[in-house]
């Protein structure tokens, strides 16, 4: 042992830097164990890349490893690798740079992130890994050589008021930490990790895909109650997604899905990619065959679990995947991705985005594979998670051009085969210059619905949508191939021939005086009376102005809590139905008293309840038609 002994003493923003470290930045305690393996992987990695570049480099590079050894009744636990190594310079630089980065200015940053979710240039400065053991251990004890080189160097620290670095004469390449364990905590969630189990666990959950084999000594019971030891290794270093595909069977994706997903199906789909270039990335994805229970749970489970460099570092990281996509399960680990001093939030920097945009194209690209080549596998997708997958024309305008070719959407040209909007596009009468579309609760209604009356007769297609989105996204994108996305309950509709042109304006002119009596009889529920077009035989619908917001929208807002204007429609009276012909020569002849107005107020309550609507004054309506029938008999 050499007499080379320094004590250091903590500066006093250091000291304050470390506990705030140790006591705010990190959410479990569990986490020291993983960033102690992924140092000791970072090392062995470095050792291999020096011997490949240095030829005469004296090192042993046959079995690279990671060891844990608990010793139960001293208390530590030990995490020693035979990698790169650190000179007595290394070992001050690197894991002592804490002690000389105590400056207020550190510190300040620190303070103001409060919880790290803004300390994010912070990662790299300093050993803050290495430095999480203080979570766990009262004593820290580091002996280091560095390969290539005949001394070694110890650290210790209790992690308060001093370090102290000396030079050993004798130590095994590489690294080994000693952690000098505090006693369990269960009220604090500090485990016992002199607990085999324990350590087991972590390891399976945080660095079960390291590439180098993690190996721990465990006794196990013997013949005639004798112990034996054994070394176990405890990873499975089976990173499907670092393998080429070749090289994986499907048997494998699916039982990989199955333990990711926490699914019991096999997925639908399995996507194997690689990102190469200024980004570095794998990435192992999946499309589920069925939708989740909590699909639109605002606490459901949102996106894929994050590794770098094999390493666990969240579980549903949605910074890499839009909402619209959050039934996509799977892993992404990145090669150099910036994390926060933490690893437990990621920047929105430059590198995710990029990152999460190339996910977002391959997963689609995948989509309108199967959407041309495996139809019957598309229709099931489509059944599953369409309502969500339209949720990205309203998020991702980037690619709202590919989500509008996977949209598969019923339509009044086959009651059982939904269609594309390529196909509606194809089908359009001459003429034709817009996508009609209804929106409703169901089929049923808007098929039945006068707004369709025309149209139908007419023989003009109209796409029925009835997933709640369908009312937002239809006006947010407006168009489709050059064609506008028209609703048929807004608006006026011009459907006519010439010559049914010319007897409208005749039947308005002779409707005028019906329509301006009515206008003023309903001032306070509409805001027009009309004649139609677009009915055949329904007496009256409700319609309203090309950009008002729809009956359907007005409820969602007022759901959510947003208080809007309530906006009155359009009525629009059939005058070639014999309820409105009636009603015109009642007023002609001078009627216009309490009954003709209530039967105004009939015809608008009808044909609030023919589109599905409400009525505002239910009992008032019933009362009426109750009267009304009572006359008759």
């Amino acid at each position: 042992m050499s007499d080379r002994v320094e004590t250091l003493e903590f500066q006093a923003e250091a000291r304050q830097l470390l506990q705030l470290m140790v006591h705010s930045i990190y959410s479990n305690k569990d986490v020291f164990l993983r960033e102690l393996i992924s140092n000791a992987s970072d090392a062995l990695d470095k050792l291999r890349l020096e011997s490949l570049v240095d030829k005469d480099l004296d090192v042993d590079t046959a079995d690279l490893h990671i060891e844990l050894e608990i010793d139960k009744d001293a208390r530590t636990l030990t995490v020693r690798d035979n990698g790169i190594g650190m000179s007595r310079d290394e070992v001050v630089g690197l894991i002592g740079t804490i002690a000389k980065s105590g400056t207020a200015e550190l510190l300040r940053k620190l303070r103001e992130s409060q919880d790290a979710a803004a300390s994010q240039e912070l990662i790299g400065q300093f050993g803050v890994g290495f430095y999480a053991t203080f979570m766990v251990a009262d004593k820290v004890t580091l002996v280091t050589r560095r390969a290539g080189q005949t001394g070694g160097t110890r650290w210790e620290s209790t992690g308060e008021g001093t370090y102290s670095v000396e030079a050993v004469d004798e130590a095994p390449q590489g690294t080994s930490v000693t952690l000098h364990l505090k006693p369990a905590d269960t009220e604090d969630n500090l485990h016992d990790y002199t607990a085999e189990w324990t350590v087991r666990e972590i390891v399976k959950r945080y660095s079960d895909f390291i590439a180098w084999p993690i190996r721990m000594t465990v006794e196990r019971p013997g013949e005639e109650g004798a112990t034996t030891t054994e070394t176990q290794t405890l990873n499975s270093m089976k990173a499907l997604w670092a393998r080429s595909r070749d090289e994986v069977d499907e048997a494998e994706y699916h039982e990989f899905y199955k333990h990711v997903a926490r699914d019991w199906a096999d997925p639908l789909e399995t996507i194997h990619m690689r990102g190469e270039g200024t980004f570095e990335y794998e990435a192992l994805l999946f499309l589920p065959s069925h939708a989740p229970l909590d699909l639109f749970s605002p606490q459901g489970r949102r996106g894929v679990q994050l590794y770098v460099k094999r390493v666990f570092i969240m579980d549903d990281c949605d910074a890499l995947m839009p909402n619209y996509l959050r039934f996509v399960k799977g892993v992404v680990d990145a090669h150099d991705l910036s994390l926060n001093i933490s690893r437990e939030i990621l920047q929105q920097d430059r590198q995710i985005r990029a990152v999460r945009r190339r996910l977002v194209k391959k997963v689609l690209a995948t989509l309108t594979e199967m959407k041309a080549e495996r139809a019957e596998a598309y229709r099931t997708f489509w059944t599953e998670f369409g309502p969500v997958v339209k949720e990205g024309l309203l998020e991702d305008t980037d690619n709202s051009e590919t989500l509008l070719n996977l949209l598969r959407l019923a339509s009044t040209h086959d009651a059982d085969e939904p269609t594309t909007l390529a196909d509606y596009v194809a089908r359009m009468k001459d003429g034709q210059t817009e996508i009609y579309y209804a929106t409703g609760e169901s089929r049923g209604t808007i098929e039945n619905s006068p707004h369709l009356e025309a149209f139908r007769a007419k023989g003009y297609e109209v796409l029925i949508l009835t997933d709640p989105v369908d009312e937002v996204w239809v006006e947010r994108v407006g168009a489709y191939d050059g064609k506008s996305l028209r609703s048929v309950a807004k608006g006026q509709v011009d459907l006519e021939t010439e010559e049914e042109k010319a007897k409208t304006e005749a039947e308005r002119k002779e409707y005028a005086d019906l329509l301006t009596w009515m206008s003023e009889a309903l001032a306070d529920s509409v805001k027009e009376v009309r004649l139609s077009s677009r009915l055949t035989t329904s007496p009256a619908c409700v319609v309203g102005d090309a950009h008002d917001m729809t009956p359907t929208l007005e409820k969602m807002y007022r759901a959510m809590g947003q208080e809007v204007p309530r906006v009155k429609r359009i009525l629009e009276l059939n005058p070639g139905h014999p309820l409105v012909t009636g009603l015109r020569k009642a007023h002609e002849q001078g009627a216009e008293g309490a009954a003709l107005t209530e039967t105004a107020e009939l015809l608008y309550g009808m044909a609030l309840l023919a589109e599905g609507g409400d009525l505002t004054d239910p009992a008032r309506f019933t009362r009426i038609l109750a009267d009304r029938l009572a006359r008759t008999l």
